[in-house]
């Protein structure tokens, strides 16, 4: 579980608030949905729900802890939560090193490693991709790879920005029935403008407006769209 509470974020050398007094709270289990405008907050709100930005004010609860408290429960808080980039960065080496590459830096061998690479690869749909080369891939095929890297390491919240947003109708679909059936086993939050995606997996809808996120009623926000 982790918890915003009256969370404040602005960025260095920005212009105002990206967030304001911004209170959610992000279950271990079932999908949240969060949409809103361009340049409303829902990046940052992913990103300080998953511990990548520190907030000037407010706290963050992660698991009952604070994970600012100390490098050692900050990075324990991180192995329980993962943000995925709609423009993920792709390492060197192939699609398999890419997916491998987390279980291998907290402490998997590499065969463990890699056995968990394409678990991951073939829930997601990628296993074709395994031996070619990570920086050649289009930008579909790279949000895909990117979203099995984050489920090799086996997180318990999942944070995915507009991880529809490259890839064709097809893949769309099968990409969310994945989504749907992960959530049941962890929390999956997904920001998303595509309003199909959000009403079919909007268990739980964040509405993120002026730096200001509110929980909303799905069928009434979403029935119209």
């Amino acid at each position: 579980m982790i918890r915003l509470a009256g969370v404040w974020y602005s960025y260095p050398g920005g212009r105002g608030w990206a967030l304001r007094g911004a209170t959610l709270e992000l279950p271990e289990r079932g999908a949240t949905v969060v949409v809103g405008p361009n340049g409303g907050g829902k990046t940052t709100l992913l990103k300080v729900a998953g511990l990548l930005y520190r907030p000037q004010r407010g706290s963050v609860e992660a698991w009952g802890s604070n994970p600012w408290s100390s490098r050692g429960t900050l990075l324990e808080a991180r192995r329980r939560v993962v943000y995925v980039h709609e423009r993920p960065i792709m390492l060197r080496g192939s699609v398999l090193d890419n997916i491998a590459y987390g279980p291998r830096i907290r402490g998997a061998s590499r065969g463990e490693a890699e056995a968990r690479a394409r678990r991951a690869a073939e829930l997601v749909g990628v296993d074709h991709l395994l031996g070619a080369s990570a920086r050649q891939l289009s930008t579909g095929q790279a949000q895909l790879v990117a979203l099995a890297r984050a489920l090799a390491v086996e997180p318990r919240v999942l944070l995915l920005d507009e991880p529809l947003a490259h890839l064709d109708f097809d893949t769309r679909r099968r990409v969310l029935g994945m989504l749907e059936r992960l959530s049941r086993r962890i929390g999956v939050v997904v920001a998303t403008h595509d309003l199909h995606a959000a009403r079919r997996l909007a268990g739980r809808l964040v509405v993120v407006e002026d730096g200001s996120p509110r929980i909303a009623d799905p069928a009434s926000v979403l029935s119209d769209a």
